[in-house]
């Protein structure tokens, strides 16, 4: 074992290697910012590989290309300057908070006129009758962002996962494989923006695939941590009763069934007596940690649309907060156990 370091609460910790997988989630990814920014203040924290989709995604390219320049003090200043770029890309948008919203302190667009028509209207059009909808405002952004020489050195390991229109398979791309067109395919809600046409092949949200997928994870990393940062609610009260409801929950429901799945394995292999081959005794042996917050659940899927600076900074400070929370309640728990009951996912299967 490497030489204790100490942690940011003062105390000596010994190093823990580990893996984060982050979840795609629109402008909710600006909570992820924040709790890699708390990570990023634990010398004793050392990420081996992360896989992301979606904002997941663009939230890990941004760091490695950070850390490669300048390491945790990099990594931090490169996530601050990505999501104040996203909000200075957006502060013409119409799509915005209505007057009412404003003044009530809600962060949702649901009565927004300019977001209404513009939901609507994704409904009636496709992306493809509409020449706008070919562009994508994050390309200016990310090609402003990262360094992707850069990021194809780093040492910690990226996956990031997109799905194949074609197949309906997603496809995992690492370090030297990136550029902006594999995360703005990464991040193509099919709705709103055409394909993304990588090596003849058009790419859809790696969302439908993997969010994120946690498969390389285990296959190619050495860490036995994986800290999994949530922006999708798994679970929700209530029966939704409008059309928005009903969608938004389908998109959520959609969107964990991958991951799900394969916390599931995760679970089942741990409960045979012989988890098979090597890959089956690394997949039962991976410990499994949350990072997530209920002020999520309760902003509404509009939200994600909202891309005011204040918003992403409030995200920002709640992921921040999360991460001192696991900080404080579990991570004496890294390297030893998981800090999630996994069990609980083999019920009424």
């Amino acid at each position: 074992m490497n030489e204790a370091q100490k942690g940011h609460d003062g105390e000596a910790r010994d190093p823990v290697l580990i893996d984060l997988a982050l979840q795609g989630g629109g402008s909710h990814g600006a909570f992820t910012w924040g709790v890699l920014d708390r990570l990023m203040d634990e010398p004793w924290l050392r990420i081996d590989g992360i896989s992301g989709t979606s904002a997941g995604a663009m939230n890990a390219v941004v760091l490695a290309s950070g850390y490669a320049a300048d390491g945790p003090t990099g990594a931090k200043a490169a996530l601050a300057a990505f999501w104040r770029r996203v909000a200075d890309s957006a502060r013409l948008s119409p799509i915005r908070r209505s007057p009412l919203d404003v003044i009530l302190g809600r962060w949702t667009l649901d009565t927004s006129p300019f977001y209404l028509a513009f939901d609507l209207a994704s409904r009636i059009f496709s992306p493809y009758d509409l020449n706008f909808a070919g562009s994508n405002p994050l390309r200016r952004v990310l090609a402003e962002s990262v360094d992707f020489a850069r990021v194809a050195d780093c040492p910690i390991r990226l996956f990031v996962t997109a799905t194949n229109v074609h197949t309906g398979r997603g496809r995992v791309f690492r370090n030297p494989e990136l550029t902006p067109d594999v995360l703005l395919a990464s991040a193509c809600l099919p709705t709103l923006f055409h394909a993304v046409e990588i090596d003849g092949e058009p790419y859809w949200d790696g969302g439908y695939s993997g969010n994120p997928t946690i498969t390389p994870l285990v296959r190619d990393c050495d860490s036995q941590d994986t800290l999994l940062v949530a922006v999708n609610p798994v679970e929700r009260p209530g029966t939704p009763r409008s059309a928005r409801e009903i969608l938004d929950r389908l998109n959520e429901v959609s969107f964990n069934a991958t991951l799900l799945k394969e916390l599931r394995m995760i679970a089942l292999l741990r409960q045979v007596a012989d988890a098979g081959s090597s890959e089956g005794r690394k997949w039962a042996e991976m410990r499994i940690h949350l990072i997530a917050s209920k002020v999520l659940a309760g902003l509404g899927a509009s939200s994600k649309f909202n891309a005011e600076w204040d918003f992403l900074c409030m995200l920002r400070d709640e992921g921040r907060r999360a991460a001192e929370a696991f900080l404080a309640d579990d991570s004496k728990n890294l390297g030893k156990r998981s800090s999630v009951d996994l069990d609980i996912l083999l019920q009424n299967v």
